[in-house]
């Protein structure tokens, strides 16, 4: 039995749809019902759980061999670093409790710091939870920098005539497609190989700036004069809010990008075949960034 948290999510859809295409049993948990529906359809059970209740997420985990686990965003949330410890000391406790053999943890580069990396604190934290279990096989995926984050320039570019954000505009970062994270999760859940506790960074096919970022956007939309502006942080932390995010989960991304900036944050492995994934930002960009934009010019 497989157990996926977040199996709605961007990462957790991935890795349950590769299990359920190879005839695996697998469980999904997730807070909404209606969102698992499209997984139940192909063979899935649906579990509804709330990931801060251990107890809940005890009987979830109950007959799991392997797990996928991660800590699910709450942008709202008013005191996020408590509400993702609450969630890591439910999966730590559930997986030991169950005798789950095998686990895999989304984190992201920046997890080995213990603190001033936002709200990647939190999986610093799930990471060295799972890492005291005794007995459990941990492989810990430190994520580069999501292709989909860049998702809300439709908006920057629409109104600004520029792709805006708080990096330098010279920082290179490793960008990943949430999809073959998943894809990578879902391999080594299939064919487990990690003895003990690991770590592994996945790193996306390459290094791009911000200005990369508006350049290979404005070719894909027809705008190859496009470029990128780094806005101060006070005004980024607006933007935020006004997407929706609470003060608090707005002034910690900011404490993120800020250690990015500096090099506190930053992939510590060499480029390697092992830690690049194939999607391209080009690909990103031609399959996902750009139906976003013209759908954003219809409406």
């Amino acid at each position: 039995m497989y157990v996926v948290l977040g199996a709605s999510g961007n990462t957790g859809h991935v890795v349950a749809n590769n299990l359920l295409a190879r005839g695996q049993k697998v469980r999904v948990v997730g807070r909404n019902a209606a969102h698992l529906q499209p997984l139940t359809a192909k063979g899935a059970e649906a579990f509804i759980a709330d990931v801060t209740d251990a107890n809940s997420l005890a009987k979830a985990f109950q007959q799991a061999d392997s797990a996928y686990v991660m800590i699910p965003p709450d942008i709202t949330n008013t005191n996020p670093l408590s509400y993702s410890n609450r969630v890591s000391d439910a999966i730590a406790s559930a997986v030991q409790n169950a005798g789950t053999k095998n686990v895999v943890a989304l984190s992201s580069i920046g997890a080995e710091q213990a603190s001033g990396t936002g709200p990647v604190v939190g999986l610093h934290n799930l990471e060295q939870k799972l890492n005291q279990i005794n007995g459990v096989n941990v492989l810990n995926l430190r994520a580069g920098y999501f292709m989909e984050n860049t998702l809300p320039q439709v908006n920057a570019i629409r109104q600004m005539g520029s792709v805006a954000g708080p990096l330098r505009p010279d920082l290179k970062v490793p960008m990943i497609a949430r999809r073959d994270i998943g894809n990578v999760a879902a391999d080594n859940l299939l064919h487990p190989a990690t003895r003990g506790k690991q770590t592994r960074e996945l790193l996306g096919q390459s290094d791009l700036t911000y200005t990369d970022v508006a350049t290979i956007i404005g070719k894909a939309i027809g705008r190859p004069d496009l470029g990128y502006v780094q806005v101060p942080d006070d005004q980024f932390r607006s933007v935020l809010v006004q997407m929706g995010m609470s003060e608090q989960v707005a002034r910690l991304l900011l404490e993120m990008t800020a250690a990015l900036n500096s090099g506190k944050m930053r992939a510590l492995e060499p480029r390697t075949p092992q830690n690049s994934t194939p999607t391209s930002f080009e690909t990103f960009v031609a399959e996902i960034f750009v139906p976003a934009y013209q759908h954003q010019a219809a409406a």
